[in-house]
């Protein structure tokens, strides 16, 4: 009986001896050794890949994406895109967001529809045909032939934050005649904000559309 209850007390010891160690070794030291070695080396990236204005003030991710859409009317299904701003890819699981950091994520997601999917197709010509009309400007044709990939389909995530520079620079026209900007100036902020492929051959180039709408946000209150 007294060698059952030592041989009990050891193990319960010994267990929870265990526990403390593991405790502070996986719970303390190492999530704070990983944290003092994320924001010495990437402090950006740690931090959530931060974006802010001109004023310092933090306005998103750049990481996520965000739309940019009228304030939604009484009885309307859904807003319309604010035409002032450059829009980002289409997806259902962005919020309405005007560059600020008041945005709500409603979900993440792809629609998982085939190619040939008749709703996906639909949707995809009335996308098209909205790009079309939107960016359209009296002085500058959008054809259906110049509309990219991107701009009639959402992303894997449904949440990215980049655009095609084709798609950037097919919104140049209608944004510069809104914000009543040169065209060349408008063209400038995409050229100069366009990424090229990570470490030269990964991925596509991209257009970074929370960071371009910041950078027009500021070209406006300059002008």
């Amino acid at each position: 009986m007294n060698n059952s209850v030592r041989r009990t007390g050891r193990l319960l010891g010994a267990g929870l001896r265990a526990l403390l160690v593991l405790t502070l070794v996986c719970g303390v030291l190492y999530p704070l050794a990983a944290t003092t070695v994320a924001q010495l080396a990437f402090p950006g990236r740690a931090n959530g890949s931060e974006v802010r204005d001109g004023s310092g003030r933090v306005v998103g991710s750049s990481l996520v994406g965000q739309r940019y859409d009228l304030p939604a009317q009484d009885g309307e299904e859904a807003p319309g895109p604010d035409l002032r701003w450059f829009q980002p890819r289409p997806s259902n699981g962005l919020g309405t967001n005007s560059v600020n950091t008041r945005h709500s994520l409603l979900l993440s997601g792809a629609t998982n529809r085939s190619g040939d999917d008749a709703d996906l197709i639909r949707w995809v010509k009335e996308a098209r045909a909205a790009v079309v009309r939107d960016n359209s400007t009296a002085s500058y044709e959008v054809r259906p032939s110049d509309v990219p990939p991107d701009a009639v389909t959402s992303s894997g995530s449904g949440l990215d934050p980049h655009i095609s520079p084709e798609y950037a620079r097919l919104q140049v026209h209608r944004v510069a005649e809104r914000n009543g900007l040169p065209v060349a100036a408008v063209a400038k902020l995409v050229a100069d904000r366009t990424e090229g492929r990570a470490l030269g051959f990964v991925g596509e180039p991209r257009v970074n559309v929370l960071a371009l709408n910041v950078a027009l946000r500021e070209l406006v209150a300059k002008s």
